[in-house]
C-alpha cells in the first residue's frame, strides 16, 4: 500500500499544481493552450513511438490484449445502448455518456504504470493504447453524432489524421521492420517522452471545472461509480476467464479503472454535445480516482 501511494503522490500533486496555477492567474491561458498543443503533437507522440518501437512484442500478446479490450468495451457499448433505448437520450447527452465510460486519462495511465511496473508494464499499456485509441474515439464521435448527420468518410480522416494514432502505427511498424534506431535520435526521443507526462498531468489539473459538479450530481455520480469501479472489475473478470498473466491483468485493471480524458470535452464542444456535462464527468472522475486508484491497485497487487 505504501509503495502505491508513494507512486500516486507525485501525480496528485502536478494535477493539483496545474489547477492552482490555472485558477490563480500564474501562467496565462495562451500557455495553456500551448502545453497542450504540443504535448498532444509532440511530446506524447514522441513517447508512445519510443515504447512501441523498441518493445518485446509478441503476436500472441497482441491477440490477448486486443481480446480483453474487445470484450469490455462491447459489454459497455451494449450497455450503454440498451440504456440509451430505454431513456431516448440524445446524441449530445449519450456523447458524454459513452466517453465517461469509454475514454481515459493517458498520462495518468503512463505515469503510474512507469512507477509500479518499468519498461515491461508500458510496453503493455503501449500496445493496450495504440489499440484503444482508434477504438475510443470511433466510439466517441458516433455517440455524438445524430445518425441523420454522420458522414463515415470525416470520421475516418480525423482518425488518420490523428497524432496518438499515428505514432503507434509507425512504432509498430518500426518494431516489427527489424530497424535500429540510431543512439542519438534514441536518446531525443526519450528526453521528448520524459517531458510529456510532468506537462500532461498539469494540463489534466488546468483543465479541471469544479463548477460544473453543481449540475445534475446524481449522474455524474453514477458515471463516476461505473467507470472507476463497475469497469475495473468487468476487466478483472476477463483477464482472469481468459487466463493472463498477472502483469497483464494489472496493467489492464489499471487501463479501465482511469478517468476519462481531458480531451473529451473539447470533442464534446465540437460535436455540439452537452460540454457543461462533460466538464462535470471529468472533473468528479479525476478527483475520486485519487480514492479510487489505491483501492483498485492494491486490489490487483
Amino acid at each position: 500500500m505504501a509503495q502505491i501511494l508513494i507512486s500516486l503522490f507525485p501525480l496528485l500533486v502536478l494535477i493539483v499544481g496545474g489547477n492552482i496555477l490555472q485558477k490563480t492567474g500564474f501562467l496565462s491561458d495562451g500557455f495553456w493552450s500551448g502545453a497542450e498543443k504540443l504535448n498532444y503533437y509532440v511530446l506524447f507522440p514522441a513517447m508512445l513511438f519510443a515504447n512501441l518501437a523498441t518493445a518485446t512484442i509478441h503476436i500472441a500478446m497482441l491477440q490477448t490484449i486486443f481480446t480483453v479490450l474487445a470484450l469490455v468495451l462491447l459489454i459497455t457499448c451494449i450497455v450503454l445502448y440498451i440504456i440509451r433505448a430505454v431513456q431516448k437520450t440524445d446524441a449530445a447527452r449519450f456523447g458524454v455518456y459513452m466517453q465517461g465510460m469509454v475514454r481515459f486519462n493517458t498520462y495518468m495511465g503512463l505515469a503510474i504504470v512507469a512507477a509500479l511496473f518499468s519498461q515491461q508494464g508500458l510496453t503493455i499499456l503501449a500496445i493496450t493504447l495504440a489499440m484503444c485509441i482508434p477504438l475510443v474515439n470511433i466510439l466517441s464521435v458516433l455517440a455524438l453524432t445524430r445518425q441523420d448527420s454522420m458522414n463515415v468518410k470525416s470520421i475516418f480522416v480525423s482518425l488518420l489524421k490523428n497524432p496518438l494514432i499515428l505514432a503507434c502505427i509507425v512504432g509498430i511498424i518500426f518494431n516489427f521492420s527489424g530497424l535500429i534506431l540510431w543512439a542519438g535520435f534514441a536518446d531525443l526521443i526519450k528526453q521528448l517522452g520524459i517531458c510529456s507526462l510532468p506537462l500532461g498531468l498539469l494540463c489534466v489539473g488546468a483543465a479541471l471545472q469544479f463548477m460544473a459538479l453543481k449540475k445534475q450530481l446524481w449522474v455524474l455520480l453514477l458515471n463516476t461509480f461505473a467507470r472507476l469501479l463497475i469497469m475495473p472489475a468487468l476487466a478483472y473478470m476477463v483477464c482472469i476467464w481468459l487466463g493472463l498473466t498477472q502483469l497483464e491483468t494489472q496493467v489492464l485493471v489499471l487501463f479501465f479503472a482511469l478517468p476519462t480524458a481531458s480531451a473529451s470535452y473539447i470533442l464534446t464542444k465540437v460535436l455540439g454535445g452537452d460540454h457543461q456535462l462533460m466538464a462535470g464527468v471529468i472533473s468528479l472522475q479525476t478527483l475520486c480516482s485519487v480514492l479510487t486508484l489505491p483501492i483498485v491497485l492494491l486490489w490487483v497487487m
